[in-house]
C-alpha cells in the first residue's frame, strides 16, 4: 500500500472554498507494527482485538468491494450551530460524500474533528481520512445493525457491541451499571466509533456543543475519537505514529490495515 501525503485540510464553512482534496498519511501496515512495543488500548471494539474485519463490519474491505456503503447520504440535517459538524464547507463536504459514498452527516463529523484538532493540536495533524476509515471499519458510518443517525445525529437504534466477556475478545468486566451499554455484568462497545463505557468516563468529548458528552451521538463520538488518537504527543503525518495511534484504538494487525485500506481509497476517491 503506498502512502500518500497532503498537507491541506477540509476547508472550513467560512472559506466556502470548493476544494476535493483531502489529506492523509496512509502507511503501509507491515511487521514493524510489531516493534512499536506494547501500546495499551483505552478503546476495546465490538468484537475485540482478535476478531476479524468480517465479524465485525459486514464486509471485508477488498479490491473489488464498493467504497458506497449507504444510500441515506442526505437524510440527516448538518446543524448550523457550534458543533464539530458545522465546521467544514458545506460544498465541500456535499461533493467529497458524492465522490467517497460516505453519508454527509457523519463525514461532516470526521472533516468537523480534524479541523477542529488542527486549531487544538495542530502537530498531530490528524486528517479526515483516518477518522472516516475507523467509522467504516467499526460501524459502517454508523449504519451496522439497522441502525441510522436520527435528525440530533444519534444512533437509532442504539449501537450496542457483544459482550466483552473473554470468549474470543477481551475480557472487560461492567463498569458502569449498565449504563451506557444495558450489560450490568460485561462492558460493551457503544456508539458509531465504538468505545466502551470505562473509556469514554474518562475521554467523552461534547462535539455537539450541547453540554453533555454521548457515545451514540456522532459528533461527540467522533470528536473523542480524535482525541484518543492525538493523545501523547503524536504527529499522524509521521507512519510510525499513525500505526501507533490506530494500534492503540485496536491492538490488531488486520484492524490496522483495515483501516490504512479504507483511508487510502477515501483519500483517492476524494482526489479523483
Amino acid at each position: 500500500m503506498t502512502a500518500r501525503r497532503s498537507r491541506r485540510r477540509p476547508p472550513g464553512r467560512r472559506s466556502r472554498r470548493r476544494s476535493a482534496s483531502s489529506g492523509l498519511v496512509v502507511v503501509a501496515v507491515v511487521a514493524s507494527v510489531l516493534v512499536l512495543g506494547v501500546i495499551v488500548s483505552l478503546v476495546a471494539l465490538a468484537t475485540g482485538a482478535g476478531s476479524t474485519v468480517d465479524d465485525r463490519s459486514g464486509a471485508a474491505p477488498g479490491a473489488a468491494d464498493p467504497i458506497v456503503e449507504s444510500s441515506r447520504i442526505d437524510a440527516v440535517p448538518i446543524p448550523a450551530d457550534r458543533s464539530i459538524a458545522s465546521l467544514a464547507d458545506p460544498d465541500w463536504v456535499a461533493e467529497i460524500a458524492g465522490r467517497t459514498g460516505i453519508p454527509i452527516r457523519p463525514l461532516s463529523a470526521y472533516a468537523g474533528a480534524a479541523l477542529r484538532l488542527a486549531e487544538e493540536q495542530p502537530s498531530c495533524r490528524l486528517e479526515w481520512t483516518t477518522l472516516a476509515a475507523i467509522g467504516r471499519v467499526e460501524t459502517v458510518h454508523a449504519t451496522i445493525f439497522d441502525s441510522a443517525l436520527d435528525r440530533d445525529g444519534v444512533s437509532t437504534p442504539p449501537i450496542v457491541g457483544i459482550p466483552l466477556d473473554g470468549d474470543g475478545v477481551l475480557a472487560v468486566p461492567d463498569t458502569d451499571g449498565g449504563a451506557l451499554d444495558g450489560d450490568t455484568e460485561w462492558d460493551r462497545a457503544v456508539g458509531p466509533m465504538q468505545f466502551i463505557p470505562s473509556t469514554w468516563a474518562i475521554v467523552g468529548s461534547d462535539g455537539n456543543a450541547d453540554g453533555a458528552a454521548d457515545p451514540q451521538q456522532i459528533d461527540d463520538a467522533v470528536l473523542t475519537a480524535a482525541r484518543y488518537l492525538c493523545r501523547s504527543d503524536r504527529d499522524l503525518a509521521d507512519p510510525a505514529d499513525w500505526v501507533a495511534a490506530v494500534h492503540s484504538y485496536n491492538p490488531n494487525l488486520e484492524y490496522n490495515d483495515s483501516v490504512a485500506d479504507f483511508a487510502d481509497r477515501y483519500a483517492t476517491a476524494a482526489n479523483g
